[in-house]
């Protein structure tokens, strides 16, 4: 029996919802793909043991993707539907029509329980088959009030790197494709096999879905060791030592800077603030100790600084849908 296809409610970017395991990803292409959105998905998940990668496009036929690039799927349509996620790439034209094979094969798939996700103005396509309405979504910050006028049943959130609900995902712009990817794969088999992927891509491991698109005053750069450097240096002092107790205060004292100058700063160069970065630290550490170690719960709460395995509990299943138990039952061991 599928599950039922009706939208779901609006979700925070920062939550991430269980997935099933991902051992058969789709990646739809037609004429008009953004080439960058597709290599993106293939170099994630090419490649990678336990998962198969099907290439589909309508009719199998050779798809011409922007900047003059030519790419022949090696399936048609029909075998998305037999897949656990379907990931649309961006397109180079948001608002020109879609073939209605392409719009139909995403309808009846995620009839059937199949999960999407959408990069960059991927998300118009999503729209333009009636699956975004009145979900929660975002696409590449320029495009955002396009979208909000095209679709006005659409929670349009251009603030977000990306958001989902489990079922329906979309991302910004570039390199927030990456960030869904890595985080799709991060939920459904673990932190260890994104963290793989994310190093022999030379990329950021984790961005938090919540994070700001872009960073509108960059912090420059100062000769002889500047804020930038006093930033960078508190954040590792940080992760040197989790399980601490952290203000922001204290985070402040190893910048040497003032509370507020270093909140600021901070939020400039990172896009998220203090405490919500190092939340989201100490959950992905946690996420490591369970994955790799046999620590005691508890004993992995106090390490990461939560203090107890009640206090890690809420924390852990906001971001991850699972409780530490069920997350080291599910993960421990993954390749």
């Amino acid at each position: 029996m599928s599950r039922d296809p009706r939208p779901l409610p609006a979700a925070d970017p920062d939550a991430v919802p269980a997935l099933r395991a991902l051992r058969t990803v789709g990646c739809l292409l037609f004429d008009g793909v953004r080439a960058f959105d597709y290599a993106v998905i293939s170099e994630v998940w090419s490649h990678r043991e336990g998962i198969e990668l099907r290439v589909c496009g309508p009719g199998a036929r050779r798809v011409h993707l922007g900047g003059g690039l030519e790419r022949v799927p090696d399936h048609g349509l029909d075998a998305l539907l037999e897949c656990d996620l379907i990931l649309v790439p961006g397109v180079e034209e948001p608002l020109a029509a879609r073939d209605p094979a392409v719009l139909e094969v995403l309808r009846e798939a995620r009839g059937r329980g199949v999960a999407l996700a959408s990069l960059c103005a991927g998300a118009f396509v999503l729209a333009e088959a009636g699956l975004l309405e009145g979900r929660t979504a975002t696409t590449h910050w320029a495009l955002a009030e396009q979208l909000a006028a095209r679709h006005p049943g659409i929670d349009v959130r251009p603030e977000v790197l990306f958001t989902g609900d489990g079922e329906i995902w979309t991302s910004a712009g570039v390199a927030a494709g990456i960030d869904l990817c890595l985080h799709l794969v991060r939920s459904a088999h673990g932190q260890r096999a994104a963290a793989a992927i994310a190093r022999a891509m030379v990329t950021a491991p984790f961005r938090p879905g919540g994070q700001a698109q872009f960073i509108p005053s960059p912090v420059p750069p100062e000769p002889g060791g500047g804020q930038g450097d006093r930033l960078a240096g508190a954040r590792a002092a940080v992760l040197d030592a989790l399980g601490s107790e952290w203000t922001v205060r204290r985070m402040a004292d190893a910048a040497l800077m003032s509370e507020r100058t270093f909140a600021r700063r901070f939020a400039l160069a990172t896009g998220t603030t203090p405490l919500r970065w190092l939340l989201e630290q100490r959950v992905l550490a946690a996420q490591q100790l369970l994955e790799e170690t046999d620590l005691p719960v508890e004993e992995v709460a106090t390490r990461c600084g939560f203090g107890s395995a009640v206090s890690l509990r809420p924390a852990f299943v906001r971001r991850l849908g699972l409780s530490p138990r069920a997350y080291r039952q599910a993960f421990r061991g993954t390749p």
